[in-house]
């Protein structure tokens, strides 16, 4: 078997259930889709792996959603926010990378709307961070800040797919 935190396909098909979910969990926090994932068993290839956690993750409801987005650490203060931005080479490898340090005042602006999001839908702000800049984080909580509910969950429903795909690759060694 690979390292402690990276499987091979063959050692992933072969784990036991509940040592599967594990791993599974760490890439999405739903015990629907990680229910699903384990069932559907073994994964012929990691394209045949990525297409069932997707159609899995499509075919949940709100429900699980909520769970899976309750495994993301909140970003709504502004300690965290600036340890996040700090500096890019230590972010370079992190999910939510940013291609410029943030300003006290982006920082400060992200932190009131991630709060202002949470209270308006009941969750945190959910968004697929790779390679994204504190300003282009801050300009994507603007425009979907203003959505009706049913729309920002499908929003971050559709976000949290593109996430667990990265950690799935990630867990596999392949980024």
């Amino acid at each position: 078997m690979g390292d402690a935190l990276t499987l091979s396909l063959k050692d992933l098909n072969e784990l036991p259930a509940q040592d599967l979910a594990i791993y599974l969990r760490r890439c999405c926090s739903s015990e629907a889709w990680v229910s699903g994932m384990v069932k559907r068993r073994p994964f012929s290839s990691v394209d045949a792996l990525l297409r069932e956690a997707a159609t899995i993750w499509q075919g949940l409801g709100e429900l699980a959603y909520l769970e899976a987005f309750l495994g993301h650490p909140k970003i709504g203060d502004v300690s965290s926010l600036k340890k996040k931005y700090a500096d890019t080479h230590a972010l370079a490898s992190n999910e939510q990378s940013g291609a410029a340090v943030a300003t006290a005042d982006v920082i400060q602006e992200l932190a009131d709307l991630n709060t202002a999001y949470e209270e308006k839908f009941g969750f945190i702000f959910i968004v697929f961070a790779t390679g994204k800049s504190a300003e282009e984080m801050l300009e994507i909580l603007k425009e979907r800040l203003p959505n009706k509910r049913d729309k920002e969950i499908q929003n971050a429903a559709d976000n949290q797919q593109k996430i667990t795909e990265l950690r799935l690759k990630k867990l596999l060694g392949l980024v």
